[in-house]
């Protein structure tokens, strides 16, 4: 099921590109599946080897696998709408400030369409109870609402109005076998060698915002082994994540390409160029992606830790995922 060419892409990755492990696994409609794993969980401050239960920091497959699913789920109970501003879950919004951001939408939250920054240096604003409280109150520059603007920002809130409408921390949201919040130190892969930390990072989410947040955000922070990354895409393309009015959602694309929680295939996208116009997927800055090619019946996981020792090396992560999509599906014929 996973063609050679696949294979030796990748061990040209680890051999001749720098690239310190990989673990990369294929499933189709009938449950059939493959996996090949090669390389290191760490190569810094020693090599250690991998092993099919490694952890691996997911990073922003964390929006689509943990936040906007369940910003779906608490639709399907009738919890709140998409279309709901966000002021109507944090009453407490740029509190006796007015702002345009009041009047955006989960949707357009979860779309990143509602003109929010891409990003800020939150860890250097405080500690944990500092920084929510800044979350907001700071008088954000916001674009016009609809264009795409990928936003780490967004996705920061909708894990607030989760915490609100739960009531309870993100930490303590329940998770499918093979994910999770804190992973194994001993079995995890490595990621940087955090120049703000001090120190290489092995069972601690990379991302410097949801760290300084205790772990945990709408962001960032979910680990996964990439048995349980693989059933997350074979629900996926069986179309057995949610219930199948909020599968359809999650998946149709709505704004810019984006769906609710996934990337549609299109020019450039990071699952190659032979697929579908129905194709999906979704990729995180350690090096980690997920792809679903429902018209050919396949989806495929390629985890890795491409930013260890450094975030700063030389491979082409981009350029290797979409060789090994091309690769693959042109195998399947």
């Amino acid at each position: 099921m996973i063609p050679q060419r696949t294979r030796d892409l990748l061990d040209q990755a680890v051999e001749k590109q720098g690239l310190c492990g990989a673990a990369f696994g294929v499933v189709d409609t009938d449950g059939q599946g493959e996996t090949y794993g090669l390389g290191w969980a760490a190569r810094e401050p020693e090599p250690l080897p991998l092993d099919g239960e490694t952890w691996w920091d997911l990073a922003s497959l964390t929006k689509p696998l943990f936040t906007a699913r369940e910003i779906l789920r608490v639709v399907e109970e009738g919890l709140l709408d998409l279309d709901d501003p966000l002021s109507a879950h944090l009453p407490d919004l740029a509190w006796m400030q007015e702002t345009l951001l009041k009047a955006r939408t989960l949707r357009q939250l979860l779309t990143h369409t509602a003109g929010l920054p891409a990003w800020a240096p939150l860890y250097t604003w405080g500690d944990a109870t500092t920084i929510r409280a800044r979350l907001l109150q700071e008088p954000w520059r916001l674009r016009a609402p609809g264009e795409v603007v990928y936003s780490d920002l967004g996705y920061l809130l909708l894990g607030t109005v989760l915490e609100r409408v739960r009531g309870v921390p993100l930490r303590a949201f329940g998770l499918d076998e093979g994910l999770t919040f804190t992973p194994d130190r001993a079995h995890s892969a490595a990621t940087e060698r955090c120049p703000w930390r001090g120190r290489v990072l092995r069972g601690e989410t990379h991302d410097e915002n949801a760290w300084a947040l205790g772990g945990v955000a709408g962001h960032a922070g979910l680990f996964g082994t990439l048995a349980g990354v693989l059933t997350q895409a074979k629900g996926l393309l069986r179309e057995r994540w949610l219930s199948p009015a909020a599968q359809a959602a999650a998946t149709r694309p709505q704004a810019g390409g984006r769906s609710l929680a996934f990337v549609a295939a299109q020019p450039g996208w990071s699952g190659g160029s032979l697929c579908g116009e129905r194709a999906f997927g979704h990729t995180g800055f350690t090096g980690t992606g997920l792809w679903v090619e429902p018209e050919l019946g396949l989806a495929w996981v390629l985890l890795t830790n491409r930013v260890h020792p450094s975030r700063h090396g030389t491979l082409d992560i981009q350029a290797l995922r979409r060789a090994v999509g091309n690769t693959l599906l042109a195998a399947r014929g």
